[in-house]
């Protein structure tokens, strides 16, 4: 039988199904193919061509268990969408097959006033679990800074940590995911409840190895967070002051400082252009004499932007994480980013790389907490000289003492952990037996092999 047959035989069986909403057009499925991998010159020559062969977007759980066995049925691919936020290919089909959008999962099924946990279908936005959250006096601890338009499920499957990691970490970290609901793709799909222990493997796992559709996340205290900048006309002492505030007494949800360069091409409401490096800060309203004592006493600008208007959507953490890149791509398009934890201290390997790099390279940085350490990670804008160059600025990274998290890669282990997780791919074995899931992105499972 053709691949084409094949496919023709899928789609038969699943538009029988109700609550199954299904994309044919070559337009639908370009759009539901791609997420923000252009950031990447070096995915985008990989991915651009990649396309499913069918879109679908279920409206129930029962309804996604229906498609897990029809695609397991004709052994095909099947790749798990959420709102298409990431940038490293997570959500693109390598070998055509189905795309499955996850939107129509946006219940929040129970919030627990005792515990303050939230358990929530996998295709709830970030916004709006966040808003459930602050009637209820609590907030999610970590946010992507696409977190107006990611869902949960994305974000669990395939980002990290961002907004929140100063005082949070890492997703991965044990305590935020308290349990998971999934769908495995077996000749009889089941529904399972794993524990904490348990959805390990399946956290930052691309949707490699099992169907996310529900999960229990714990959060934290909402707290109205001030906005803070400091402007620094020393790159060194702007340095030395973020990781005064990194590890002072206080309650931070943001510390991001930029290069003077990135400063400028800011939008407007994020203050008035200076020719200084920048420090943003979000902090709580009891922190902020302290942080206006040091930015004072290193002889910094202090200027105090109120608290946070979460529903204006020009706020400071929107200027953070990946959505410096996005500003920066927004102006030149040339600019593309590296990801990494900085070695301590940090100076050496700032110092050294501008002067290697000069202007192709500018320095953002974020306060982040990592093994219960206060941090500095970096996600620096790099400007586009070829694959060999970036090749070299990783490897001078990494001998300097740097971790890389390469956003050029497609696999969950080169983009982030470094190392194959044998929990993941047993993970999939159990519940992924035949490798249908996402296939291609998890280095670790070898379907001959497997």
């Amino acid at each position: 039988m053709t691949n084409k047959e094949k496919i023709q035989l899928l789609l038969s069986e699943l538009k029988s199904i109700s609550d199954l909403e299904i994309y044919q057009k070559t337009s639908d499925l370009k759009r539901f193919s791609k997420d923000f991998f252009d950031y990447s010159p070096i995915l985008i020559n990989e991915l651009k061509d990649c396309v499913a062969d069918i879109v679908v977007r279920p409206l129930s759980v029962d309804v996604i268990i229906v498609v897990a066995q029809i695609c397991n049925k004709y052994s095909t691919p099947l790749t798990l969408r959420g709102s298409g936020t990431g940038n490293y290919g997570q959500c693109v089909p390598l070998d055509g097959g189905v795309v499955m959008v996850m939107s129509g999962l946006k219940k929040i099924r129970n919030f627990d006033s005792k515990s303050g946990e939230i358990t929530v279908e996998s295709g709830c936005l970030l916004r709006d679990i966040n808003d459930e959250l602050i009637k209820h006096g609590r907030q999610l601890r970590l946010l992507p800074s696409t977190w107006r338009s990611a869902s949960i499920g994305g974000f669990i499957a395939g980002g990290s940590g961002g907004i929140g990691s100063v005082r949070w970490g890492f997703l991965r970290d044990p305590g935020h995911l308290q349990s998971l609901e999934i769908i495995t793709t077996e000749d009889s799909p089941r529904k399972l409840e794993l524990n904490a222990n348990n959805s390990e493997a399946l956290n930052h796992a691309y949707g490699t190895n099992g169907i996310i559709t529900a999960l229990k996340l714990t959060t934290a205290p909402y707290v109205k967070w001030q906005q803070i900048v400091v402007d620094c006309f020393d790159w060194k002492q702007a340095v030395e002051l973020l990781s005064k505030f990194n590890c002072a007494a206080l309650e931070l949800y943001l510390g991001t400082l930029l290069e003077k360069e990135i400063v400028n091409c800011l939008p407007h409401w994020s203050g008035k252009p200076s020719g200084k490096h920048r420090i943003l800060l979000l902090v709580s309203s009891d922190g902020v004499s302290t942080i206006e004592r040091l930015a004072n006493s290193a002889g910094a600008d202090f200027y105090d932007l109120g608290p946070e208007n979460l529903s204006a959507g020009t706020g400071l953490r929107e200027l953070s994480w990946n959505h410096t890149t996005l500003h920066m791509r927004g102006i030149d398009p040339e600019w593309t980013y590296l990801q990494m934890l900085l070695p301590q201290p940090e100076s050496e390997m700032l110092r050294k790389l501008k002067s290697d790099w000069k202007s192709n390279l500018l320095w953002h940085l974020e306060c982040v907490r990592q093994n219960g350490v206060q941090r500095l990670a970096s996600l620096p804008l790099v400007k586009w000289q070829g694959e060999e160059a970036m090749n070299q600025l990783i490897r001078q990274c990494k001998d300097l003492g740097a971790v890389i998290f390469n956003p050029h890669t497609i696999t969950v282990e080169d983009g982030g952990l470094g190392v194959i997780d044998s929990d993941q791919v047993q993970a999939k074995s159990n519940f992924d037996p035949k490798g249908i899931l996402n296939p291609g992105k998890l280095k670790g499972w070898n379907p001959k092999v497997n």
